[in-house]
Parts: structure tokens; C-alpha cells; sequence
């Protein structure tokens, strides 16, 4: 009997020590699996564990080796199922339900994230998206200092209207293009975060071979999350030190909308202009900002109206202690009415709370903007205002994506590179459009690293270029870094297997995330129908080529200008164009279409030297076309220094 129990033991103890199989989080029911290519097989086991792998009408067995991990290469597979895949080793693991067809990588910002559950006739998209031939994977956020081997854990969905409104819309509707065309399962995984630059999308190997990041690169310790948390911690301590001395009490900060509130040994700031580009460089939290002003006699007590421009993020407005307005977003216009009785005679005091999760913080865009107008009178409020910190958000709390280079490659790209794909769509680069010049090399740079640690070749890599949007009014005269944005995209076609779809005329200039999302899907998709899968289709707007100067005219040459040029005005009118001379002085151009040409000239420009078409933040009246319906992308002729020439990505 005590030799019976000591055998149950030992069993019980060997059983035990051997591992259970385990497949990365990206393997699931429902899953898509790249056609026409070797399937990846990957996880982990006990150490030197055999394992059987069973799919569709495959059977392979590999060993774990003496670290527990594995990975076997099934043959290639048509279009088809479903399937199913089973694993046998001390334990069995069966998934179900799964697809061979195209697996698309979804990647980016925020209007990559953006869910189909926002866009335009959201819920009639919804409602009629049943399709078990699209199927999608979200890959949760996270972060990492160095490359993990998993994600978190998700599941594959397929299109559902109880499902898809929680889909990347432009995935979905590129998916959707794709999927009626060619009749095959499409699979999305995506992978972004909103507000991301590119640079944490870069492996640290890929920046550290740059040209352009090695010399910041070779310097910079691998820290974890902690360090990163601790350093953050100590320079805003420094930073609060430096500016104030210490943080108020609440009460004391409460007090601070109130007219009397003594502020002369607050510190100044220009107003408008974010505060991490000024005083409080990273800082996050809520910061009051205060300004006299006068009113005459003759004004007193009448009902005004405040301006302020646009804050990023929230504000609570004050002028006399009285609330006159709030706003919880970071891109409205704050426009507040000043009710009768609030003005008094002589100095009044604005008094604004403003508070910053993340990001940019504070006033910001145009000085013409932050006024108060009473009667008919407008009084500017731009330049110094006393500024002072009531609370700061813990960097403990902040440390996100953009904090340290590749913590997003390293957490939600790295994991899945065995997975085989057949390409990537990417939708980013308004966090970038302030260092724009320096994108034209950080961008080729990230499609390049992925497709070297992909090792799947050159695979197809399809992206967004920015939409309108008046960002900060950029334009010809003062500078668009939204327009230099743009324009590195563009070069970015420069590498192979590539392609842009041009959205201008789709956009919002009031909001960063235009809600048509449907356009976006389908051009990308018109790229990857005609480059990917060999569709004699125009899938591109006017793109410049080159430009012939006689006279006063300059005649414009273009490719890919489908049936025809065309432009959509009733009166034939080309909006967008401006024309400069040797003094790099742009005005606005007529333009017209002369068959294949566009004929751009100025009364103000005898010897043009330069054409601009598109080049501000905010192009949306552009309207020159394909009659195929493509819009022509922005370009200039010129090679005139910008205003992001100068601005590098630098790790605090």
C-alpha cells in the first residue's frame, strides 16, 4: 500500500512537470490563415516535448527544444474551409472554424482605430454586414520596452452586426472591397494606437541602423517601464520646482477663478501656443491660465462674446469669478456668451481651467481667434498670460507608446512576425506632421524594418495620406507642416510595392477623424485590386509629373489621370493652385484643364517659377479630379525650405 501511494505520487509529480502546449493569442477559432504561402506554426511545450500538428489534410510532428519553444511550417493552402487544427502533445488543443484567404495587417493611429460604430450611416453599416468571409482580430494595447513573444489575449470575430461596429472601420470597408471582388476570406488584424508617432512603431535594431536615429540611438539605455516611470516622476517634480516651487492645495487652486485672486508672481506664457512647446515641455495635469483686460464705462454690463480658439483638452472659462462656459474636447472652437451684468467698468480678469490628459495642452491656433467682443467692439486677448500648475497627472499614470522608442513595435508588432500575411494597410502621421521633413525618412524606414523582420519579402504596404483638416491654418504664406506631411508621404512611393490613397476631398476641417471611413476602404482597396491582384482598374488621382513654364503660364503635366482629367465645379473652376515667382511669394492661380494639361498662371506672377496645388492643412475645396473619381494628390514644384526642416525626434 505505501509503495502504491509513493508510485501515485511520483506520477502525480511527473505529470506536473511537464508543460501544456500553448499557441500564441493570435491563434484562435475563427481565424484567417494566408493562402498560397508556408503556414507558421508556433508556441510552446515542455522542453524536448513532441507535438503533432493536424490540419486540413496535413499531419507534421516537431519537437520543443530545450528552451520549451517550437515552430513548424505547414504546406501551402488554396482558399477555402473551414478547418480545423488540431495539436497533440501531453495535453490536445483543437481550434475550429478556419479560413484560408488573405490576412491584411491593420495599422496606425487613431483613424486606423477608428470603429465602424462612428462613421457615417453607422447603423445601416452595421446592420447589413453579416459576412463569415471577413473576419477580424483586434489586438489589445500595449507597451514594452524590449520584444515580447505574445499579446494579450483576444479572439477573432467574424462580420456580424453584433460584432463589427467594434471592427477598424477603414479595415472593414477595405476587407469589404476586397472580399466581394475576389471572393475570398479576408482576415484584419489590427494593431494601433491613437495619437502614436512612428517612431515607437520601429523595431530598436531598425533605428539604431538608421542614418538618421543612430547617433540618438547608441547612447540611449534600455530602460523597463518602471525606470521610465521613475524618470518621468523626478524631471516633473524638477519641472513644478522650476516654475512654482510647489503644487496648491485644492481648496487654494479652487480660489484662483475668483477676480481678486493675487497672480503678479505667476509666471507668463504666450497665449495662444501649446505649453509642452513653451514653459512646461511633457507636462500633463490642469493648469489655470489668468488676463485683464479693460471694458469702458460705456460697455459695462453688457452681454459680450469670449473666443478663445481651440484648447487641447478640456476647459472651464471664467471672467469675474462668474463661469461663463466649458468644454470637454481638445479640437472645439471655444466660443462662450458673456451674459449681461458679468463686464464691469475697468479691469476684468478671465480666469481659464484647463486640463491636459495626454499629449498637447493648452491654447492653440490662431491669435486672431482669442478675443472678447462687446457690442460690436472686438478686443484681442492673445499674448502674455499668467499661468500656474493646481495639479499634475503622476507620469507613473503617463508613461504611453511615444514615451521611448519602439514600445509598440516591441508589444503589438513583434509577436505576430511569423504570422503569415499578405500585406499592410496604414492610416498615421498627424502625430508626426510637426517633424514632416524628417518623416520622409522615418516612415520608409518602419515599412522597411517590418518587411525585413517579416521576412516575407517586400509584401504590399498601402497607406492613407492625410486628410483636410485646419490644423493650425497652415497654407503657402506661414507654412503647412500638415502639407510637408503629406509630401513625405508621397515620396514614400519612392519604395517598392507601395501605394497611397489621396482622401483630401473626404475629409473634416473641423475634426481630425472625418467619419467617412467608407472612401478610405475603398480606395486603399482600389490600390490593392490593382497592384496585389493584377485588376486592369485606375485605382489613383492625378499625380504631378512635370511642369513647362511659357510666358506668364505654367502648363502641368500629370500621370495616372485615368479617362480624363476633370473638376468638380459646375463653372469649371479649379480651386487649389497658387503660383510664385523667383521672390517665392505665392497667389492664389487660375487654373484650367487644356486635355491632359492643367494651365496655371497669375495676373501678379509675370515669370512663374513655382506651383502649389493643396498645400495648406485645410484643402477640402481642392477640385481637381479623374472622371474616374480619384482626386489629384497635393504637390509643389518647388524645393523651398518648410518650417519642419529643422525639428528632429528627440527621447526625453
Amino acid at each position: 500500500m505505501k509503495k502504491t501511494v509513493l508510485l501515485l505520487a511520483a506520477a502525480m509529480i511527473s505529470t506536473a512537470s511537464f508543460a501544456t502546449i500553448r499557441l500564441p493569442n493570435i491563434f484562435g477559432d475563427n481565424m484567417v490563415l494566408q493562402r498560397d504561402k508556408p503556414i507558421p506554426v508556433w508556441g510552446w511545450a515542455d522542453k524536448n516535448e513532441k507535438i503533432t500538428i493536424q490540419f486540413h489534410d496535413q499531419v507534421k510532428t516537431v519537437k520543443a527544444d530545450k528552451n520549451g519553444q517550437w515552430k513548424v511550417l505547414l504546406q501551402p493552402e488554396t482558399a477555402g474551409g473551414p478547418y480545423s487544427l488540431s495539436l497533440k502533445g501531453n495535453n490536445t488543443i483543437t481550434l475550429h472554424d478556419i479560413l484560408m484567404g488573405d490576412v491584411w495587417v491593420c495599422s496606425g493611429q487613431s483613424n486606423m482605430e477608428f470603429q465602424v460604430n462612428g462613421v457615417i450611416n453607422a447603423a445601416a453599416e452595421e446592420a447589413g454586414s453579416a459576412n463569415p468571409n471577413i473576419r477580424h482580430f483586434y489586438l489589445p494595447k500595449d507597451i514594452a520596452i524590449t520584444p515580447q513573444s505574445d499579446v494579450k489575449v483576444s479572439a477573432w470575430k467574424a462580420a456580424d452586426p453584433a460584432t463589427t461596429g467594434n471592427f477598424t472601420a477603414v479595415g472593414y470597408f477595405f476587407a469589404r472591397t476586397l472580399q466581394a471582388q475576389l471572393h475570398v476570406p479576408i482576415g484584419l488584424i489590427h494593431t494601433s494606437w491613437g495619437g502614436t508617432m512612428v517612431e515607437t512603431w520601429i523595431s530598436r535594431d531598425g533605428m539604431a541602423g538608421s542614418e538618421t536615429f543612430h547617433d540618438l540611438m547608441k547612447d540611449l539605455p534600455v530602460l523597463n517601464i518602471d525606470s521610465l516611470s521613475r524618470v518621468a516622476k523626478e524631471k516633473q517634480a524638477q519641472l513644478i520646482q522650476k516654475v512654482q516651487g510647489s503644487l496648491p492645495d485644492a481648496a487654494t487652486a479652487a480660489s484662483w477663478s475668483s477676480v481678486n485672486t493675487d497672480d503678479q508672481a505667476w509666471k507668463k506664457m504666450k497665449v495662444p501656443g501649446l505649453w509642452e512647446q513653451q514653459q512646461l515641455p511633457n507636462f500633463d495635469g490642469v493648469v489655470w491660465f489668468r488676463r485683464s483686460f479693460n471694458i469702458d464705462a460705456a460697455d459695462a454690463g453688457k452681454p459680450a462674446v469670449l473666443s478663445l480658439g481651440t484648447i487641447d483638452d478640456n476647459d472651464v472659462t471664467y471672467i469675474n469669478g462668474t463661469a461663463v462656459g466649458n468644454t470637454n474636447s481638445y479640437n472645439t472652437a471655444r466660443t462662450y456668451q458673456v451674459p449681461a451684468g458679468v463686464l464691469k467698468a475697468g479691469n476684468n480678469v478671465i480666469a481659464v481651467k484647463i486640463e491636459d490628459n495626454s499629449g498637447g495642452g493648452g491654447f492653440y491656433g490662431e491669435a486672431a481667434n482669442i478675443f472678447i467682443k462687446v457690442d460690436g467692439h472686438q478686443q484681442p486677448l492673445a499674448g502674455d498670460w499668467a499661468f500656474h500648475i493646481a495639479s499634475a497627472i503622476s507620469p507613473e499614470k503617463s508613461v504611453g507608446p511615444n514615451s521611448y522608442p519602439s514600445l509598440l513595435y516591441n508589444a503589438m508588432i513583434h509577436p505576430i512576425l511569423p504570422f503569415a500575411i499578405k500585406g499592410a494597410i496604414w492610416y498615421q502621421g498627424e502625430t508626426n506632421a510637426g517633424r514632416a521633413y524628417q518623416y520622409r525618412k522615418a516612415f520608409p524606414l518602419m515599412i522597411s524594418d517590418w518587411r525585413r523582420l517579416w521576412n516575407q519579402g517586400d509584401f504590399p504596404f498601402y497607406f492613407v495620406q492625410l486628410a483636410s483638416f485646419n490644423a493650425n491654418n497652415g497654407n503657402s504664406q506661414k507654412g503647412s507642416d500638415w502639407a510637408e506631411l503629406r509630401e513625405a508621404q508621397t515620396l514614400t512611393l519612392q519604395l517598392p510595392n507601395t501605394g497611397m490613397a489621396v482622401i483630401t476631398d473626404v475629409g473634416d476641417p473641423k475634426d481630425i477623424h472625418p467619419r467617412n471611413k467608407q472612401d478610405v476602404g475603398k480606395r486603399l482597396a482600389a490600390v490593392a485590386l490593382h497592384n496585389t491582384y493584377g485588376q486592369n482598374i485606375v485605382y489613383s488621382g492625378p499625380i504631378y509629373q512635370s511642369m513647362q513654364i511659357n510666358g506668364n503660364k505654367a502648363q502641368l503635366s500629370f500621370t495616372s489621370i485615368g479617362s480624363g482629367l476633370v473638376v468638380k465645379d459646375k463653372y469649371g473652376y479649379i480651386r487649389g493652385f497658387e503660383i510664385a515667382g523667383a521672390d517665392q511669394q505665392f497667389h492664389y492661380a487660375k487654373a484650367y484643364v487644356d486635355g491632359d494639361k492643367v494651365i496655371v498662371s497669375c495676373d501678379e506672377v509675370a515669370t512663374p517659377v513655382a506651383v502649389r496645388y493643396g498645400w495648406a492643412d485645410d484643402n477640402i475645396e481642392d477640385n481637381l479630379f479623374n472622371k474616374e473619381g480619384f482626386p489629384a494628390a497635393p504637390f509643389r514644384t518647388d524645393n523651398w525650405k518648410g518650417i519642419t526642416e529643422n525639428n528632429q525626434f528627440t527621447v526625453n
